[in-house]
């Protein structure tokens, strides 16, 4: 192996560790409560080695919210062997909620934080290309749905984002602990109870 060999797989070893022991701190402490020296405290460098690779903490997050979408993908790509385009786009959901509730943390991360949509902002990168291809998973079940002859008279662009849209939310108010307190029959399962009412309305149409 090369000096040049090397010394890049060194660079991508440490800013895997960054990356690591900031996810590690986000979950235990929180990510407002998480800083920069404390990021470098984990993992045993100078802060100053840290903003070698990332400029600041919204840098740092939305490489990790980029790992969440590729995880994300990763729950998602078996899905895609399903034939019936209906039964996929049920288990999608299935397999989404189930992603939301092991991986709150990232899934906040992901969905619901600024930094993350604030660094492509004032990047050159452009449009939100890990939500872009998350959606398209969606718009591609929902299109074949259309072509089986489901769904009549809808639109699949909308109609994809007002799927995406109902168990996002659901996952957002179970995640951000909304359900609780609201004398539930079941609190414990109304997330999936919620899901199952929602495929009852679809297999209808």
């Amino acid at each position: 192996m090369s000096v040049a060999n090397r010394k890049a797989k060194e660079k991508e070893a440490l800013k895997a560790l960054i990356l690591k022991g900031a996810k590690r701190l986000f979950i235990e402490k929180g990510i407002e409560q998480t800083t920069i020296r404390n990021i470098a405290d984990e993992i045993d460098y100078s802060v100053g080695t840290v903003y070698v690779y990332f400029k600041d903490k919204n840098a740092i997050l939305h490489d990790l919210h980029s790992i969440g979408f590729q995880e994300l993908g990763g729950y998602f790509e078996e899905l895609f062997s399903i034939e019936d385009p209906m039964e996929r786009l049920r288990k999608m959901g299935f397999t989404y909620i189930k992603f939301a509730l092991e991986n709150q943390e990232m899934y906040d991360l992901m969905f619901n934080l600024k930094a993350p949509m604030e660094f492509l902002e004032s990047s050159e990168e452009g449009g939100w290309n890990e939500g872009l291809v998350t959606f398209n998973s969606v718009k591609t079940t929902v299109q074949q749905c259309i072509e089986k002859g489901h769904f009549k008279g809808h639109n699949m662009e909308p109609l994809s984002f007002m799927v995406w849209s109902l168990v996002h939310g659901m996952c957002c108010l179970e995640i951000r602990q909304r359900t609780k307190g609201l004398k539930f029959t079941n609190p414990d399962t109304i997330l999936l109870d919620g899901y199952n009412e929602y495929l009852k309305i679809i297999d209808r149409l």
